[in-house]
């Protein structure tokens, strides 16, 4: 019987009243922002843009402090606030941006960095992810979970945990940091464990796992979507079985994140002896931001009271140049001051030292009420070359139709604008093993995007002139990543091509 998985459903469903429902999303924020600039008022980058002056402000009325705090602290991207402030921390020196010498540095190169950012991992943001990541689990009890589920093991797979030691510092992916500190109760569940997770070469990482995979009783996988299906297609033909569940019985939940799951869907169920439940979660080098709160939706929540202050930058042309570069006259907005349905570049200060940090990515509100988000692409990833304004959730969407449409798997899939004659045109690389005629599913793909994107209808009829599509075997995409060492882990193939990406690209393929 399992007398633990039951308790620990009990002990979730008295839980779950905690976190942030009981409080307005404005006076969360509000405090945890006063929290982060009390915690770095001493440190070098608080003292020079006076945050005492700041706090003073949050004795008056409304967003008063808010005012205060955008006039005097200037938005920062990777490039700037690492030249400016991060570059030190990485020489060892202490009290830049947070109190104290910062001993932890993830490394995030996301889909489209030729060079790995150093990104501050504190103590303290590794105890609010722990606490961020204690919420999801506690989101649980509003699933339809027997018992078994809550005692059976949760895969984890990122990419190495082994840390890379710097003199002052460790240096690493960060499931490697959160690793390290793994909180003693939950060192029992964890798997694969310290030594697999820390093997450097993916292929052994997988290999070892595949091997070991009848030793464990998994009831939860967390991966990136491209990586676990390969994983799970492993174990599928190692052990000589017909689905996963004949290996993992319990396993009836996947924890999913960095890239949207629907491309990936049709060819993962196939995978599978039982429905299982898909929840999703925005975790980024920063921190953990959001996660889905509730069985069956497709939006998640904002972490509004735990180490992050988070500002809203409308994403359109009077905040950002056609590149998505944004513009230095680019103006944010509170929490208070969203609309539902409209896209926002999101801003971070953190209690890792990121002070009005542009993360790169974009979102929407689909709930102000609950604080609900979906993430439709990046600043940089989208396509505009003649304000057609393609996001990738628009390509995300068209994909799954045209999938469903003609009961083909297309797992990957990217985009680029190229010229054509004097004007333009979009170029579809479509990664598939399903048997498919290009030239319909050009016309497929262009019609549901035409009725998804009105913008996009527009210069279909004008400007964008011609749409083509190149199908590639779904191989093709991975072995590019692992050529750019970046197989496995949470590495994602870019959706939308920039121009230095597609030479190399194009070179590649042919």
């Amino acid at each position: 019987m399992a007398i633990l998985g039951t308790l620990l459903k009990k002990g979730i469903k008295l839980r779950e009243s905690l976190d942030q429902e009981f409080t307005s999303p404005f006076e969360l924020q509000k405090q945890e922002l006063k929290n982060l600039l009390i915690s770095a008022s001493q440190t070098e980058f608080g003292k020079y843009y006076n945050f005492n002056s700041i706090l003073a402000e949050f004795r008056k009325s409304h967003d008063v402090f808010y005012q205060a705090y955008k006039s005097s602290v200037p938005i920062h991207d990777y490039t700037k606030i690492y030249k400016d402030w991060w570059h030190l921390s990485v020489k060892g020196a202490k009290n830049i941006c947070w109190p104290g010498r910062i001993k932890y540095f993830a490394l995030s190169s996301g889909t489209s960095e030729a060079s790995s950012k150093h990104i501050p991992v504190t103590k303290e943001m590794t105890k609010a992810i722990q606490r961020t990541s204690i919420r999801q689990i506690l989101t649980l009890s509003k699933y339809d979970l027997p018992p078994e589920v809550f005692e059976a093991g949760i895969l984890m797979i990122g990419g190495s945990t082994h840390l890379n030691h710097k003199g002052s510092f460790f240096e690493g992916d960060l499931s490697g940091i959160q690793a390290a500190r793994l909180p003693f109760w939950f060192q029992h569940f964890y798997k694969p464990g310290k030594k697999i997770a820390s093997t450097r070469n993916w292929d052994a990482k997988l290999n070892e796992i595949v091997r070991k995979a009848k030793d464990w009783d998994i009831g939860i996988i967390v991966g990136v979507p491209a990586w676990i299906q390969i994983l799970i297609e492993k174990i599928i033909e190692y052990h000589q079985v017909q689905h996963i569940h004949e290996i993992w019985p319990n396993m009836l939940i996947y924890v999913h994140g960095g890239v949207a799951m629907d491309p990936y869907r049709k060819g993962f169920e196939k995978l599978l002896g039982r429905p299982i439940y898909y929840i999703e979660t925005y975790l980024a080098s920063e921190g953990f931001i959001a996660y889905q709160a509730l069985p069956r939706r497709k939006s998640m929540r904002l972490v509004l009271n735990n180490g992050i202050f988070y500002e809203f930058v409308p994403f359109d042309e009077k905040n950002f140049h056609a590149t998505g570069e944004l513009k230095p006259e680019a103006q944010a907005i509170l929490i208070d001051q969203v609309e539902e349905g409209k896209e926002y570049a999101l801003l971070l200060s953190t209690c890792a030292g990121a002070w009005r940090y542009l993360i790169g990515d974009v979102i929407k509100f689909v709930s102000i009420e609950e604080s609900e988000i979906v993430i439709t692409g990046r600043t940089k990833h989208f396509l505009s070359l003649c304000g057609e304004h393609l996001s990738v959730d628009n390509m995300n969407k068209a994909i799954e139709l045209v999938s469903d449409e003609l009961n083909i798997e297309i797992p990957e899939f990217t985009v680029a604008g190229i010229p054509h004659h004097s004007l333009f045109a979009h170029h579809w690389f479509i990664g598939t093993d399903s048997t498919v005629d290009a030239a319909y599913l050009k016309e497929r793909i262009d019609t549901h995007l035409k009725e998804l994107n009105d913008d996009y209808a527009v210069e279909r009829s004008a400007a964008l002139k011609e749409v083509l599509v190149t199908v590639l075997p779904v191989h093709k995409f991975y072995d590019w990543l692992e050529g750019k060492g970046k197989a496995g882990g949470q590495n994602k193939f870019p959706r939308v091509m920039k121009s230095g990406q597609l030479e190399e690209w194009t070179q590649f393929i042919s």
